[in-house]
């Protein structure tokens, strides 16, 4: 016999019902809160507007850059008076240094230009919200065909319209070829010695800073006492004139001690014996008063009294040294 549904069944499987699609909407509603979130809390893009000289190969989706990484696009391009303004979106999670510049790249003569931002940030005040790069911040490449009217320019200001009418410019290059010709294994060595003495200050670049350092120390010390710096040069210029005004007294002065000491070195080689022996006897002397240094001292010590006492004994009109004697020195003790 079949299942027999009551009203009571009816009801709990409209409730299952209910229920599952309450669920199923609930899990519709969190994948769309889901999708939906980046968007929804995403920071909006930072708008940067620069000021170029020329854009050529600049378009709206151009990319910004900055060291090469992608953090933005350009949106619009349009010309302002002598400058075009190209504004430009990049994400607000990118630091930028406040004075930050804008500069035209182009990696070849094929690829897609992008507009590199720099310096990166390595700390310090930052750029702010919405902002204006200025023209002097702001750099383009110089073009293909500006480069060949360079050339172009150059080549004739040294053709034979210019400054090789006369032929001096062939006349230079001739010489240059004879000079050179055969020696270029020296020109080959001279540049690589400048290569090495490169290396080698590169090397000594803090002994070379340091240096400069103390150069540049001194120099400010000079400045700092230029009075007394031109009283000192004032002094030795006076006494450079007064040697050039005394010059023939000077050079004979020294022809003498010249001819002094020839004497005096003949006469050490003629008596280098007796020579040596009084400085071996003055070498005892020397010894024997340094050994009797005390008494020395002693006697230099009462040597002034004395001398006093003589000369206040010391008679003028008679000639004569008057002295009293003390007979109390010679009694015995009591």
């Amino acid at each position: 016999m079949g299942r027999h549904f009551t009203l009571s069944d009816l009801g709990a499987h409209s409730r299952r019902r209910a229920w599952v699609r309450r669920l199923a909407l609930a899990v519709v509603a969190g994948l769309l809160v889901t999708a939906a979130w980046p968007l929804l809390t995403r920071q909006a893009d930072r708008l940067l507007t620069g000021y170029f000289t020329a854009t050529v190969g600049v378009y709206p989706n151009t990319e910004v850059r900055v060291l090469g990484v992608p953090i933005g696009s350009v949106t619009k391009v349009e010309p302002k008076g002598t400058n075009v303004e190209v504004t430009m979106t990049v994400r607000p999670d990118v630091k930028l240094p406040a004075d930050v510049g804008a500069v035209v790249i182009t990696p070849s003569l094929v690829a897609d230009r992008y507009v590199q931002l720099t310096p990166v940030y390595l700390g310090g005040p930052e750029l702010g919200g919405d902002a204006r790069i200025p023209p002097e911040r702001t750099v383009t490449p110089v073009e293909v065909d500006e480069l060949l009217g360079s050339l172009n320019q150059l080549m004739t200001a040294l053709g034979p319209k210019g400054a090789n009418r006369d032929g001096a410019v062939s006349d230079v290059l001739t010489k240059a070829a004879t000079y050179l010709d055969g020696n270029g294994g020296k020109l080959g060595e001279a540049i690589k010695n400048l290569g090495e003495f490169a290396r080698t200050a590169s090397d000594s670049k803090d002994d070379l800073f340091n240096s400069v350092d103390n150069i540049s120390k001194f120099t400010a010390m000079l400045a700092s006492n230029d009075g007394k710096v031109k009283e000192a040069i004032q002094q030795i210029s006076s006494i450079s004139e007064i040697l050039a005004d005394q010059r023939d007294q000077f050079s004979g002065a020294m022809t003498e001690l010249t001819e002094a000491l020839s004497v005096v070195q003949g006469f050490i080689k003629d008596n280098r014996g007796k020579v040596k022996s009084d400085v071996d006897k003055l070498a005892e002397i020397t010894k024997v008063l340094s050994q009797q240094k005390a008494s020395l001292s002693e006697a230099l010590d009462a040597a002034p009294n004395a001398l006093a006492n003589v000369l206040g004994a010391y008679n003028q009109g008679a000639g004569t040294l008057d002295g009293r004697g003390n007979l109390t020195e010679f009694s015995g003790a009591k």
